[in-house]
């Protein structure tokens, strides 16, 4: 399939931008079937905004003092890397893992 330069309009800011001939083979090789809605300038913009924000926290199951990649809702209990190693280990094998009541 022979891909041509098209310009599309930003979603986000409303300017026209180029859709290069080599992006769009990028995009057909990953399976993409949708055109990008934002241009280069603003899908940087919007990626920044999403950073990745580390919260410290306190591991449910071994108490240990830790960091994670979100912002715990209080929902559900937040575990260290080991800890949730250990009970997506046991998950996977079939084997229940009990924790002791808090």
């Amino acid at each position: 399939m022979e891909f041509l330069d098209k310009e599309l309009m930003c979603g986000q800011c409303g300017k026209t931008f180029v859709f290069s001939a080599a992006e769009q083979q990028i995009f057909s090789d990953k399976g993409f079937n949708n055109d990008p809605k934002r241009c280069k300038q603003c899908k940087v913009s919007r990626n920044a905004r999403r950073a990745i924000v580390e919260t410290q926290v306190k591991c449910f199951e071994c108490g240990i003092e830790t960091t994670v990649p979100f912002t715990p809702t209080g929902k559900r209990p937040v575990l260290c890397s080991g800890c949730f190693q250990k009970l997506k280990m046991a998950s996977n094998s079939g084997t229940a893992l009990v924790r002791p009541a808090k």
